[in-house]
């Protein structure tokens, strides 16, 4: 009997198993399960055929008709796949996309790029337009602007993903298509519409809403970086109700939020062991019980949202985790208080994934340090911001596009990629 691929390529072969489930769907009328063969399922040879079609339509002439039977299930034909793609395709560019979160905004964000890219100007209207009749106010006349407003939370969720989903779509027009996306926090929004789960106007939406309700909220609350693990930063805060913990970026990165006299406290018995903390500039306690007032009111507005999964595989910091079931309303509610679980995430989407570049979409870079921490440094994904700050242009977005394979510089020079690359990732 042969030996499959199942085993070999399965961490590998994700993406290839979300795509062929759903072509398999598609023309059985019904989802199967991934070891359910698909002769035994009812896939006949016209159905076969048109699926192969599928297959070299998509990854190219990876596979024989017949292949479709010598590995029988989803799971074996897409572990097949998968090792073939990685085989034959080596030098190929595999993408990620990180979205990045609140208190990377910064007045004049992208100000050089809007001027010098008509790609990036006609997606930022795009997402403007999306979003004035919520904001009642042009978040690109404000990003633009200069203007310091842009730091309050009404206002920086919505230029944040405003920002986020121009630059992605700008990658994605020039020939980048992610393999994967992730969020971190605000950032999901934006990871999560390019991924097809959530629509342009329905993003909007509930980024604005999102926004002006925790702007709305009593002020008092903080946010502090401490350097201890996940399990240390459970402990300090089991004794503090209105202390949770709002992130964990890395293996001793975490940040703890809630109100501002607790975390005092906290710093504290920290400032005893020598740990040295460091507050954030914020002006209310995100991803903390002190957000829970505004949930209710919030799911209001999720009860008309229409749930959809992603077609990209999108690793959620929520669940920490690839999240194969579709974005319904309680996702976006209870990620409101919930911890963004980034390290887990960003490990998970680099084990399964195998990225050879992780793409920072923000104003700044802020995740770029923790994946290739989490990466393994230089044995790791090059790891690029598509802006290293306000003075970011055209130019190096044309660097970042050239690095990833993709846009009119690699056709100019065709050596750019190993060079270009390499120096994004130092």
């Amino acid at each position: 009997m042969q030996e499959h691929p199942s085993s070999a390529g399965d961490d590998f072969a994700v993406a290839h198993r979300e795509w062929l489930r759903e072509r398999v769907a598609h023309y059985l009328g019904r989802p199967v399960p991934d070891t359910a063969r698909l002769d035994e399922e009812g896939l006949d040879s016209v159905a076969a055929l048109s699926l192969y079609g599928d297959m070299e339509e998509e990854f190219g002439t990876l596979a024989e008709p017949e292949d479709i039977w010598t590995y029988p299930t989803v799971r074996e034909l897409a572990g097949f796949l998968a090792m073939r793609d990685s085989r034959h395709g080596a030098c190929r560019i595999r993408a990620a996309f990180v979205f990045t979160g609140q208190g990377s905004q910064h007045p004049g964000m992208t100000a050089g790029l809007h001027r010098h890219s008509t790609g990036y100007r006609t997606f930022l209207e795009e997402a403007d337009a999306a979003l004035l009749p919520f904001t009642r106010r042009s978040v690109a006349e404000l990003i633009l602007g200069d203007d310091p407003r842009v730091h309050r939370t009404d206002l920086a969720q919505p230029a944040l993903f405003a920002v986020g989903y121009a630059l992605a779509r700008t990658l994605q027009e020039a020939g980048v298509q992610p393999v994967a996306v992730l969020g971190h926090g605000i950032g999901e929004f934006a990871a999560a519409t390019v991924a097809g789960a959530l629509a342009l106007d329905d993003a909007a939406r509930l980024v604005a809403t999102r926004g002006a309700l925790m702007q709305a909220l009593p002020s008092g609350g903080a946010m502090m970086a401490v350097c201890v693990t996940p399990y240390e930063a459970a402990e300090l805060v089991a004794a503090e109700t209105d202390v949770g913990i709002s992130a964990v970026n890395a293996a001793r990165s975490v940040v703890l939020s809630g109100d501002r006299a607790a975390l005092e406290r906290v710093e504290a018995r920290l400032a005893e062991r020598d740990v040295r903390c460091r507050y954030l500039t914020v002006t209310h306690a995100f991803h903390s019980p002190l957000m829970r007032p505004m949930v209710s009111e919030f799911e209001s507005c999720l009860r008309r949202l229409p749930g959809a999964a992603a077609r990209l595989p999108f690793y959620s910091t929520l669940y920490g985790r690839l999240a194969t079931e579709p974005l319904y309303a309680p996702y976006w509610s209870e990620q409101i208080t919930s911890p963004v679980r980034f390290a887990d995430a960003a490990r998970c989407m680099l084990a399964q994934q195998a990225p050879t570049h992780v793409v920072e979409i923000g104003p700044r870079p802020v995740l770029t340090p923790y994946l290739r921490r989490i990466g393994g440094g230089r044995r790791g994904p090059v790891c690029l911001p598509v802006c290293r700050g306000p003075r970011s242009d055209a130019v190096d977005l044309a660097g970042v596009i050239s690095a990833l394979d993709a846009g009119p510089l690699t056709a100019a020079f065709p050596g750019v990629r190993g060079s270009g690359a390499r120096d994004g990732g130092a």
